[in-house]
């Protein structure tokens, strides 16, 4: 990267972490906005999760097609616009996107609604591809971690305000105890203030005078990975169709959504063989780790996303106390804060500080983190009686990160068993106990971003660029897993005598979190026959 010597670095960087915050605020809210949609449209737990699919399927569709035009024009596209001029073009379709939600809720369409999600998410993914090496490029290249640590703590705020002011906008108050309505005027007045907000910052950085940041990189021929790509994108069409082909067919909606994640996933394992025994034109993907990492990505970001998807629902049943949607947002927030808490204690690794500091910083950040995901939602006059008990599940994070010391294999091995831990109690037990275990899978997917990708790209050379625009496609996982969970839950309502199907679909993450420990397991090996030092390679916070 060519640097600007313009002294503005340090504000530049304060102004391109503010979409970050919305990234997070969007994002989260959809935990609020899911069980909205379901009571309102009269959805199944699979058609609910359906947003999910259109706001993450946009990420990967959006990074789909700036890939395939690089590789047709050999000419690096984001790099041809500008930086500054996709993240303006960017935000400016997520205008768009946020206006046309409010006739396609007023019309009533749930596949209009879908469509509008679509749009906002294709928006930020044009955001996100051009603002992470925007950052990095800020700065000294061994410093890049750190300014994306101080953007991933912003984009945390977002995700713990968001379903609280989500919720706030919806019905009154982050937790209301009457029988309140939600009127379509509330939610039209939210994504008018959302198309404002990021109209206001699509002027602000039209009109502010950001350091110029061009590459000189020649895009990588990788002609083989074109295929597999093609077909991934048919798999994601095909839950896209499942409904109607479901209607047209006569069979079953959940063979087209079981089918969807079993050619992805056989997609991904043929591509490793192949590119292992053939590795010309193959470009990054001849190397096994990033395909690993590829499908580890699709996993968690899977698991994180359907965690706190499908969990309206599940506290709306009786063995979870019968919540209703208004009141649910307390929850959503205390899971996206829990990914907050990782990460901060994650970033404590990029201070240069004693070992003994170091120890001490680990178990104090993680209850600073929680404080402030308690004082957030006091703000917000939600009752936290029944979150402060859960600081006894950030103890666990706190041990997690001392066994890790930092290290991305024993890492990932500890915080992915943890994870499938707290989903198998959480799938024995009923009640806070269970709401806790599976609210703890953000304690545990807090730290998986970063020490994936230091797995899957360690030893991939000229091919690092390509290998990480590859991972940041796999995105993916959060539209396709969610669904799967939702498909589920509908149809094992009676496999386990006395729990309810989406109690029982929490089996996904659980075996989400499995491959997650495999993962590190599988890649260290890899990366040990390729002579690389997997000591030396440090995991710091997350996505």
């Amino acid at each position: 990267m060519e640097q600007s010597n313009s002294t503005n670095n340090r504000s530049a960087l304060y102004s391109l972490i503010t979409v970050w915050f919305f990234w997070g605020f969007s994002a989260a809210s959809n935990g609020v906005f899911i069980p909205f949609c379901k009571a309102h449209f009269h959805l199944s737990q699979f058609e609910s999760q359906l947003i999910d699919f259109t706001f993450y399927g946009g990420y990967f569709i959006g990074s789909l097609v700036l890939y395939f035009a690089s590789q047709i024009s050999k000419i690096d596209i984001l790099n041809k616009i500008g930086y500054k001029n996709a993240i303006v073009i960017g935000l400016l379709i997520s205008v768009a996107g946020a206006l046309l939600m409010v006739p396609a809720i007023n019309a009533g369409v749930f596949g209009f609604i879908l469509g509008a999600f679509f749009i906002i998410a294709i928006g930020f993914s044009l955001q996100q591809t051009a603002v992470n090496p925007f950052i990095v490029a800020l700065g000294p290249p061994e410093t890049g971690a750190t300014r994306l640590n101080l953007a991933g703590g912003v984009n945390n705020f977002g995700s713990i305000l968001g379903p609280v002011v989500v919720s706030f906008l919806l019905f009154g108050s982050a937790t209301s105890t009457s029988n309140a309505v939600v009127s379509i005027s509330s939610v039209n007045n939210l994504y008018y203030i959302l198309a404002g907000l990021f109209l206001i910052l699509a002027i602000f950085f039209w009109r502010t005078n950001l350091p110029k940041v061009t590459s000189d990189e020649k895009i990588e021929q990788s002609n083989k990975a074109n295929f597999p790509l093609f077909i991934i994108f048919i798999a994601f069409c095909l839950i896209l169709a499942a409904t109607p082909l479901s209607n047209a067919t006569g069979l079953s909606t959940s063979y087209y959504v079981y089918g969807a994640l079993f050619i992805i996933i056989v997609t991904l394992v043929r591509s490793s063989s192949a590119a292992t025994k053939h590795k010309e034109g193959w470009g990054a993907m001849r190397y096994p780790q990033l395909i690993l990492g590829m499908l580890a990505i699709f996993t968690y970001v899977g698991v994180e996303v359907t965690i706190q998807s499908n969990f309206g629902a599940l506290l709306e049943t009786p063995a979870f106390g019968s919540i209703s949607a208004k009141d649910i947002a307390p929850y959503i927030s205390l899971y996206w804060g829990s990914l907050m808490i990782g990460r901060w204690t994650g970033a404590i690794g990029v201070f240069d500080v004693s070992k003994s500091t170091r120890t001490v910083l680990t178990i104090v950040v993680p209850f600073v983190a929680f404080g402030v995901v308690l004082l957030a939602n006091v703000i917000s006059n939600a009752n936290i009686a029944h979150l402060a008990p859960y600081g006894i599940c950030v103890i666990f994070l706190i041990v997690g990160f001392l066994l890790g010391k930092e290290k991305p294999i024993r890492t990932l091995s500890i915080f992915g068993l943890m994870g499938v831990a707290f989903m198998a109690i959480g799938m024995l037990t009923n009640g806070i106990v269970a709401t806790y275990a599976f609210i703890s899978g953000g304690l545990c997917c807090s730290i998986m971003w970063p020490s994936i990708f230091a797995l899957a790209l360690a030893g991939l050379g000229k091919y690092t660029s390509q290998g990480s625009s590859l991972l940041i496609m796999m995105i993916l996982g959060g539209s396709i897993i969610p669904p799967v969970q939702g498909i589920l839950a509908d149809g094992s309502g009676k496999l386990v005598p006395g729990m309810s199907g989406i109690h029982f679909s929490y089996i996904v993450p659980l075996i989400g979190f499995a491959y997650l420990a495999f993962f590190a397991w599988k890649a260290g090996a890899e990366l040990r026959k390729q002579g690389i030092d997997i000591d030396h390679i440090e995991a710091g916070a997350g996505h």
